[in-house]
């Protein structure tokens, strides 16, 4: 999709249906020769365009609604977009999110509402990677989808509910396409070989076609990764670099080898897209690693988002958070080891700042482990959002200028350094709180010394409140399960959103 719109787009109704499927010309690449023209040529996505898909039920009935279909690179999502505009007879107009503003979407939304006017035909709009429009961009489409004057499908290898503005989500239907399997891709590559037209066969040689060994075409589906479109460009490389060495098999046909299909992939097409859940996937099994003392499997994750073109200062971010959220306290250093890394990628760079990466995986997950100090964190955010923002206690309030202190403000603060051990026992709570204990140290790593400090300190104070040392009166209060309380805000607050986001929607519908 080159430029900024496509010419039917940018005429304003969109390319008539009949328009959609003229033959490729032969300098286009061979994936995109090899579209399919129709749902039955079109490979993979049973449970969606089958006999029994939902999709398929929608065209069959002449009705397709504003939707998105969200999955992996190479699954047939434009291919599918175009046949489904195509199935119920709409014009089709199209932009790609990375070139084109909301200038670009007025223009083809002004087209369609002419079309409709004109005619009463109404427009398809396939926005590729929808996730790249900002929330402006994306709120300038809610209109016109909303009254029908654009059928919207987006496309996206981004988690939409993630990445797509909720009021424009809530307006689509979302479909989920898979990674194509081994079969699906060699239906597509065999294909792509015996298509006399389009394809590769009659285009080669005195004799024409290409003849590809068998453990090659193994290799080439099986590198793929599902991706039906990586497979086609593997193949056409394939194929030059053996038309180029003059590599000739049976009736003079190209015949590309192993060697050619490897040197064509150049590495191992890995099953990991930046952008879509192989991204959540394995960066969830690397975290997990961490976590569960496993340094070698969290070295193989780490290997595995290099390899895949993973942002290294994502990693690094990761790995800061891991080292606060699940070492915690148990090995204080591992938070300066995890920045250590950090600091190096920023100033050497990849590959050399690989080692740095690695060192700080394998400090994380081989280090003594607690999660108290996020869990207290959790049990005091808890404690806010239950009871708000309680009063600070006077002596506590600062009182830095004289009409403060005059009414008494900060009067009874005792200073700590004042006192042995630099510790005076003094309430630091708000009452309402009574004695809380939030932070509950492990008998883990250096977390076992801070624990033993305090109940040191703990025991201290109270020998001296039966000494008639200062005493704190109040009720203690109850022990709260941190993390428990943290999922719980944290699922609360979703779900508020999700009422926001029906709210807003209720409130366009009126």
């Amino acid at each position: 999709m080159g430029g900024r719109r496509s010419s039917s787009a940018s005429r304003g109704g969109g390319a008539r249906p009949e328009q959609l499927f003229r033959p490729p010309p032969s300098h286009q690449p061979l994936a995109a020769r090899m579209r399919p023209r129709t749902l039955e040529e079109f490979v993979g996505q049973e449970h969606l365009v089958g006999e029994q898909g939902p999709l398929r039920r929608s065209v069959a009935r002449g009705h397709l609604g504003s939707l998105l279909l969200w999955g992996p690179p190479g699954t047939g999502k434009t291919s599918l977009a175009r046949l489904l505009a195509d199935a119920v007879g709409t014009k089709f107009g199209t932009l790609s999110a990375v070139m084109s503003g909301v200038a670009d979407v007025r223009a083809i939304i002004a087209g369609a509402q002419e079309q409709l006017a004109l005619d009463g035909s109404r427009t398809v709009l396939f926005i590729d990677e929808i996730h790249r429009f900002n929330k402006a961009q994306q709120d300038a489409l809610l209109p016109q989808v909303e009254d029908g004057t654009v059928t919207l499908i987006g496309a996206t290898t981004e988690n939409p509910y993630f990445e797509v503005n909720s009021a424009l989500l809530s307006r689509l239907r979302v479909w989920r396409l898979e990674p194509l399997t081994d079969e699906q891709v060699s239906t597509v590559v065999r294909r792509a070989l015996a298509d006399p037209e389009r394809g590769l066969a009659g285009e080669l040689g005195p004799e024409g076609g290409v003849g590809l060994a068998d453990d090659a075409f193994e290799h080439l589906v099986d590198i793929a990764g599902g991706d039906a479109r990586q497979a086609l460009n593997i193949l056409e490389g394939a194929v030059a670099l053996a038309e180029s060495e003059g590599a000739r098999g049976d009736q003079g046909r190209v015949a590309p080898r192993l060697s050619d299909v490897e040197a064509a992939a150049q590495q191992r097409v890995l099953a990991y897209d930046r952008a879509g859940d192989g991204h959540y996937d394995t960066v969830s099994a690397f975290i997990k690693s961490l976590r569960g003392n496993d340094p070698d499997a969290a070295l193989y994750w780490l290997a595995t988002m290099i390899a895949a073109g993973e942002d290294p200062r994502f990693i690094a971010r990761r790995l800061i958070i891991s080292a606060s959220e699940d070492v915690g306290n148990a090995d204080p250093r591992a938070l300066s080891v995890a920045v250590g890394a950090a600091q190096a990628l920023d100033w050497v760079g990849l590959p050399e700042a690989q080692y740095a990466l690695a060192q700080a995986a394998t400090y994380i997950a081989t280090a003594p482990k607690s999660n108290r100090s996020g869990a207290a964190y959790w049990a005091a955010v808890a404690d806010v959002e239950n009871r708000g923002a309680l009063p600070v206690p006077i002596h506590l309030r600062s009182a830095t200028y004289r009409e403060r202190r005059d009414f008494g403000i900060g009067k009874g603060y005792r200073y700590p350094h004042d006192y042995e051990g630099a510790d005076i026992d003094q309430r630091y709570l708000p009452e309402e709180l009574g004695e809380r204990r939030y932070y509950r140290p492990v008998e883990q790593g250096y977390e076992s010394t801070i624990a033993a400090r305090m109940a040191a300190r703990y025991e201290a104070r109270d020998a001296g409140r039966k000494q008639g040392g200062p005493r704190r009166q109040s009720v203690p209060g109850p022990e709260v399960d941190g993390m428990k309380a943290g999922s719980k805000i944290m699922q609360t607050r979703e779900e508020n959103r999700k009422k926001l986001a029906r709210t807003e929607k209720q409130d366009a519908d009126t």
